[in-house]
């Protein structure tokens, strides 16, 4: 009996070891890509966009497989609208973005001004997930735009836009 669960909690821990890490870990680590992170926001704002594309292009089909494709499009847009959701709110909110000191009205104002942005990236990732219009991809779009500008130097961001 004792090497049955000793067995178990062998296979227990091997399966949530093998499991795969979802976001930048929590813990006083000190290794940030923000860059990185903004890039992955482009990509998985591309790639809800192209999953309403390939839904609308299925529209209407009722065939097995169309069906099957439909709703494979829907699960790729609400997996995407999922990760940028974590990414503002395990990475940045969580993580990055620090209060201000009492007193600091300019570090209040930026740092107001960055919350409004990523609040606005959640309400537009859900939108996102919840329906097929594409204006909620571009108003993600629009708004990575706006937090590169808040959040980077121009030096950043010249880096921001060079391609290996």
């Amino acid at each position: 009996m004792r090497r049955l669960l000793t067995l178990i909690v062998v296979l227990g821990i091997a399966v949530v070891a093998g499991q795969p890490a979802m976001g930048h870990c929590q813990i006083p680590c000190g290794i940030y890509d923000d860059l990185l992170r903004v890039r992955m926001w482009e990509e998985h704002v591309t790639t809800i966009e192209r999953s309403l594309k390939g839904l609308n292009d299925h529209l209407g089909k009722t065939g097995a497989a169309d069906v099957n494709q439909q709703v494979r499009w829907v699960m790729n847009k609400e997996v995407h609208a999922d990760l940028i959701t974590e990414i503002v709110t395990e990475y940045f909110l969580q993580q990055r973005i620090k209060a201000p000191k009492a007193g600091d009205d300019e570090a209040r104002k930026v740092y107001m001004e960055r919350l409004e942005t990523l609040h606005g990236m959640l309400v537009s990732s859900m939108k996102a997930k919840q329906s097929v219009d594409p204006s909620h991809a571009t108003r993600l779009r629009e708004l990575i735009d706006k937090f590169k500008k808040q959040y980077f130097s121009p030096e950043d961001l010249a880096h921001l836009g060079h391609e290996h």
